[in-house]
C-alpha cells in the first residue's frame, strides 16, 4: 500500500495519535483472534490488571494498579468490573478504610493465568521479534514518554495557539 492510498501515513509525524491507536487496535484484534483460536474467553484489557494482581500477590485497589500501568481510574474499573463478572477477581471493601474497595484473583482466575503463562510467553517473543523488526520502536517510545513528560501535548498545543491566534472573547 503506497502512502497515497494510506490516509494516515500520508500525514507523517502529524497523525502520530493516529497512527498510535491504529498500531494498537491492531495488535489487540490479533491477540483477541489468538485467545479465539485456542477457544479462551480473555480480553486484552484484563492483561495490565491481571499481571499486577499476579505479580504483586495481594489485593489491590483500582487507583493503585492505575498508578503503576499509567492508565486512568476508570480504564481499570472498567477491566476489573468485567473481570469481576467473568470470575476472574472477586473484590472487597478494605479493611483499613471501608469506602476503598480491594481486588484480589479468585482460584478461577489464578487457573486461568496458568492457562494463559505458555500463550503469554509466545506473545511475548512475538513483541520482541516486532520491536527488533521495526528498528526498537520501545526505546522510541520512551523518548516519546519522556518528551510528554517534559512537556504535555496539551501544553505543547496551548503555547502554539496562544502565540499564533489571539483569545476568543467570551463576551462577544
Amino acid at each position: 500500500m503506497s502512502d497515497s492510498e494510506d490516509y494516515s501515513r500520508g500525514f507523517g509525524g502529524e497523525a502520530l495519535a493516529a497512527r498510535l491507536r491504529r498500531a494498537s487496535e491492531r495488535m489487540d484484534r490479533d491477540g483477541a483472534r489468538v485467545y479465539a483460536a485456542r477457544g479462551i474467553r480473555f480480553e486484552q484489557r484484563w492483561y495490565g490488571v491481571l499481571r499486577q494482581l499476579v505479580e504483586h500477590d495481594r489485593p489491590m485497589g483500582v487507583g493503585e494498579i492505575a498508578t503503576i500501568l499509567r492508565i486512568t481510574h476508570v480504564s481499570v474499573s472498567e477491566a476489573s468490573r468485567s473481570m469481576e463478572k467473568a470470575g476472574l477477581v472477586v473484590s472487597r471493601a478494605s479493611a483499613e478504610d471501608g469506602r476503598r474497595r480491594l481486588m484480589e484473583l479468585t482460584e478461577e482466575g489464578r487457573a486461568m493465568v496458568a492457562r494463559l503463562a505458555p500463550l503469554w510467553e509466545a506473545f511475548n517473543a512475538t513483541a520482541r521479534e516486532l520491536d527488533a523488526e521495526a528498528g526498537e520502536i520501545v526505546r522510541l517510545l520512551d523518548r516519546l514518554d519522556d518528551a510528554l513528560d517534559r512537556k504535555s501535548m496539551f501544553e505543547r498545543i496551548m503555547a502554539r495557539i496562544s502565540l499564533d491566534e489571539p483569545e476568543i472573547d467570551a463576551n462577544m
